[in-house]
């Protein structure tokens, strides 16, 4: 004990405080309620006396108690879990889920944990799963009641507002490295309307296919390893691919230019090509590649460079059990098939089979943007090259 008659924090959660909390509850939240006078930021203190009053049937006080806690702790796990549990046995599901929601966050993991904490932990993780489901019954219900003759691509950006407020998918802003663009709606994947020229772009496949597996049967030594960050560049995410073959990339245009090596063997490419809308930004865009990944090979969450271009992919060569994914949404390749998206949105793609996979890609101005915007932006970088003296390698159209 102190000096002033009150325990010290060690002293409001020593064992003889718990076996006194058995033996006499009243005494014992006597002494934290005292003890809480003089130091009204423990934590601890807080914590037993929520659980003494919770065990005494005192509800609404443990819950003032437990208001209290997180007033010095916003993220402590056990005050969470104990006021999510006080809502629970209340019946009242909407404030237990959302509590549960909370402490699950800020759980710590479960082997630290003590078998009863274990056990209430599960609760929490079960009654936040009824929580949702019930959640998402609810409000779907809502809008299916609300809705019309609505298909489901009129009700596109409605079903991903309900996914991210019902916590189904998280929210993936716009992330690019270098340049962004404000105003500019972030979309993972684009709708096909939206492009009057998809129809006849896609009906160059047979053609671009042909020009690939003649690459392709030559051995493809045209082909580089896509990422070439110097040695001595802090990697992060791309050590494993820098200067690796396993992702490796054929351009058709590069820098703002077409690769005049590579040219005769891909006219119709180039053909179809000229039909996007590619950015004109000197010495950066329009770039236009063939992206080869080989088997067992991941290219890890990133982002793009600048939100003023979304990135075309055209399918080209695509093995079973290879995937792509932009924010919140995972598609397949179908061979074929092109789609739009907006790769400063965290993405990232996978092959998991043992056959190599190929994808034409190229850039697009953003839809968006205006022909004001697209003309200043093409100056302004323009201005920041010749600031610098330099052409940018714009190669990152992934």
């Amino acid at each position: 004990m102190s000096d002033t008659g009150a325990p010290s924090p060690v002293d409001i959660n020593s064992p003889a405080l718990r076996t006194l909390a058995g033996a006499d509850p009243a005494r014992a939240l006597t002494i934290l309620k005292r003890a809480l006078e003089l130091q009204p930021d423990n934590l601890g203190a807080w914590l037993n006396y929520a659980g003494l009053l919770r065990a005494s049937g005192d509800s609404e006080a443990a819950l003032d108690a437990l208001n209290h806690a997180l007033g010095v702790e916003p993220r402590s796990f056990h005050a969470l879990l104990m006021k999510g549990s006080i809502f629970d046995r209340q019946g009242n599901m909407p404030k237990a889920g959302r509590t549960y929601a909370l402490a699950l966050l800020f759980a710590p993991p479960i082997e630290q944990l003590d078998p009863p904490t274990q056990t209430a932990l599960a609760r929490a993780q079960a009654v936040y799963e009824t929580y949702l489901s019930d959640f998402n019954r609810e409000v779907w219900s809502a809008v299916d009641a609300k809705s019309g003759r609505e298909g489901a691509r009129d009700r596109q950006r409605v079903n991903r507002f309900l996914d991210i407020i019902s916590g189904k998918k998280p929210s993936y802003p716009q992330k690019p490295t270098d340049y962004y663009f404000p105003g500019l709606p972030p979309i993972e994947f684009f709708d096909d309307e939206m492009f009057p020229w998809m129809d006849a772009f896609e009906g160059y496949f047979p053609d671009i296919l042909a020009e690939l597996q003649a690459e392709l049967d030559r051995g493809a030594k045209t082909f580089a390893p896509y990422v070439q960050l110097p040695m001595d560049a802090p990697v992060d995410q791309w050590k494993l691919l820098n200067h690796s073959d396993t992702w490796s990339s054929l351009a058709m245009k590069s820098n703002g230019r077409v690769v005049e090596e590579n040219a005769p063997r891909f006219p119709k490419t180039l053909e179809a090509l000229a039909l996007l809308p590619q950015p004109v930004v000197p010495n950066r865009s329009p770039v236009a590649i063939f992206s080869a990944l080989k088997p067992r090979t991941k290219i890890p969450p990133h982002h793009g460079v600048s939100n003023t271009r979304m990135v075309v992919h055209l399918p080209l060569i695509v093995p079973n059990h290879c995937g792509f994914r932009v924010g919140s949404e995972t598609r397949e390749w179908k061979p074929g098939k092109a789609w739009v998206f907006d790769d400063t949105i965290e993405h990232e793609a996978w092959n998991d089979s043992d056959q190599l996979r190929v994808i034409l890609i190229a850039d697009i101005w953003n839809p968006y943007l205006t022909d004001y915007e697209r003309e200043m932006y093409a100056a302004i970088l323009g201005a920041v090259d010749a600031f610098h003296n330099e052409a940018v390698a714009y190669s990152e159209a992934i």
